[in-house]
Protein backbone atom coordinates (compact mmCIF):
# COMPACT_ATOMS: atom_id res chain seq x y z
CA UNK A 1 0.00 0.00 0.00
CA UNK A 2 1.26 3.52 -0.83
CA UNK A 3 0.41 6.66 0.58
CA UNK A 4 -0.37 9.52 -1.66
CA UNK A 5 -0.25 13.26 -0.52
CA UNK A 6 -1.06 15.29 -3.14
CA UNK A 7 -0.31 19.46 -2.71
CA UNK A 8 -2.72 21.60 -5.17
CA UNK A 9 -4.54 24.52 -6.21
CA UNK A 10 -7.83 25.18 -4.41
CA UNK A 11 -9.88 25.53 -7.44
CA UNK A 12 -8.88 22.37 -8.80
CA UNK A 13 -10.44 20.29 -6.07
CA UNK A 14 -13.56 19.37 -7.55
CA UNK A 15 -11.53 18.33 -10.60
CA UNK A 16 -9.19 16.00 -8.71
CA UNK A 17 -11.99 14.34 -6.57
CA UNK A 18 -13.96 13.50 -9.95
CA UNK A 19 -10.69 12.19 -11.51
CA UNK A 20 -9.99 10.26 -8.28
CA UNK A 21 -13.76 8.81 -8.32
CA UNK A 22 -13.38 7.65 -11.62
CA UNK A 23 -10.16 5.67 -11.02
CA UNK A 24 -12.11 3.71 -8.61
CA UNK A 25 -10.71 6.00 -4.92
CA UNK A 26 -12.94 5.30 -2.45
CA UNK A 27 -11.97 7.87 0.20
CA UNK A 28 -9.63 10.41 0.50
CA UNK A 29 -8.98 13.09 3.12
CA UNK A 30 -8.96 17.04 1.77
CA UNK A 31 -7.09 19.96 4.01
CA UNK A 32 -6.83 23.53 3.66
CA UNK A 33 -3.34 24.46 3.86
CA UNK A 34 -1.07 27.70 3.18
CA UNK A 35 2.91 27.42 2.32
CA UNK A 36 5.16 28.39 -0.95
CA UNK A 37 7.63 27.07 -3.13
CA UNK A 38 9.74 28.30 -5.35
CA UNK A 39 6.84 31.03 -6.18
CA UNK A 40 8.22 32.56 -2.37
CA UNK A 41 4.34 34.32 -2.65
CA UNK A 42 3.81 37.38 -3.94
CA UNK A 43 3.01 41.20 -3.52
CA UNK A 44 -0.73 42.89 -3.70
CA UNK A 45 -1.95 46.17 -3.41
CA UNK A 46 -4.16 47.06 -0.98
CA UNK A 47 -6.08 50.48 -0.62
CA UNK A 48 -2.20 52.22 -2.27
CA UNK A 49 -0.23 50.28 -0.24
CA UNK A 50 2.41 46.98 -1.08
CA UNK A 51 2.34 43.89 1.05
CA UNK A 52 3.51 40.26 0.16
CA UNK A 53 1.48 37.48 0.97
CA UNK A 54 4.15 35.03 1.81
CA UNK A 55 2.00 32.32 2.33
CA UNK A 56 -0.52 31.00 -0.67
CA UNK A 57 -4.06 29.16 0.22
CA UNK A 58 -3.13 25.39 -1.05
CA UNK A 59 -5.38 22.15 -0.56
CA UNK A 60 -3.60 18.98 0.44
CA UNK A 61 -5.16 15.50 -0.56
CA UNK A 62 -4.09 12.31 1.15
CA UNK A 63 -5.18 8.79 0.40
CA UNK A 64 -3.65 5.30 0.78
CA UNK A 65 -4.08 2.83 -1.98
CA UNK A 66 -3.25 -0.18 -2.93
CA UNK A 67 0.25 -0.65 -4.87
CA UNK A 68 -1.71 -1.56 -8.09
CA UNK A 69 -3.60 1.81 -8.05
CA UNK A 70 -0.77 4.25 -7.46
CA UNK A 71 -0.13 4.78 -11.26
CA UNK A 72 -3.98 5.15 -12.02
CA UNK A 73 -4.06 7.77 -8.96
CA UNK A 74 -0.89 9.97 -9.52
CA UNK A 75 -1.70 10.21 -13.05
CA UNK A 76 -5.75 11.71 -12.22
CA UNK A 77 -4.17 14.30 -9.68
CA UNK A 78 -1.37 15.23 -12.48
CA UNK A 79 -3.94 15.32 -15.41
CA UNK A 80 -6.47 17.14 -12.76
CA UNK A 81 -4.83 19.56 -10.92
CA UNK A 82 -2.74 20.96 -14.06
CA UNK A 83 -3.08 24.23 -15.13
CA UNK A 84 0.50 24.51 -16.97
CA UNK A 85 1.08 27.57 -14.53
CA UNK A 86 3.61 28.01 -11.30
CA UNK A 87 2.37 26.55 -8.32
CA UNK A 88 0.37 23.50 -9.63
CA UNK A 89 1.60 21.44 -6.58
CA UNK A 90 3.34 18.17 -5.75
CA UNK A 91 2.84 14.82 -5.08
CA UNK A 92 3.96 12.80 -2.80
CA UNK A 93 3.73 9.10 -2.58
CA UNK A 94 5.35 7.04 0.63
CA UNK A 95 4.89 2.98 1.90
CA UNK A 96 2.41 2.41 4.52
CA UNK A 97 3.57 -0.44 6.53
CA UNK A 98 -0.11 -1.54 7.90
CA UNK A 99 -3.37 0.53 8.12
CA UNK A 100 -6.21 -0.56 10.81
CA UNK A 101 -9.74 -0.07 11.22
CA UNK A 102 -10.55 1.46 14.67
CA UNK A 103 -14.18 -0.22 14.47
CA UNK A 104 -13.77 -3.80 13.41
CA UNK A 105 -9.96 -4.41 14.01
CA UNK A 106 -9.42 -5.28 10.12
CA UNK A 107 -6.11 -4.44 9.24
CA UNK A 108 -3.93 -4.00 5.90
CA UNK A 109 -5.93 -3.99 2.38
CA UNK A 110 -9.15 -4.70 3.90
CA UNK A 111 -9.29 -1.60 6.12
CA UNK A 112 -8.37 0.69 3.26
Amino acid sequence: MKKIEAIIKPFKLDEVKEALQDVGVQGMTVLEAKGYGRQKGHSELYRGAEYVIDFLPKIKIELVVADDMVAAVIDAIQTAARTGKIGDGKIFVTDVIDVIRIRTGETGSQAV
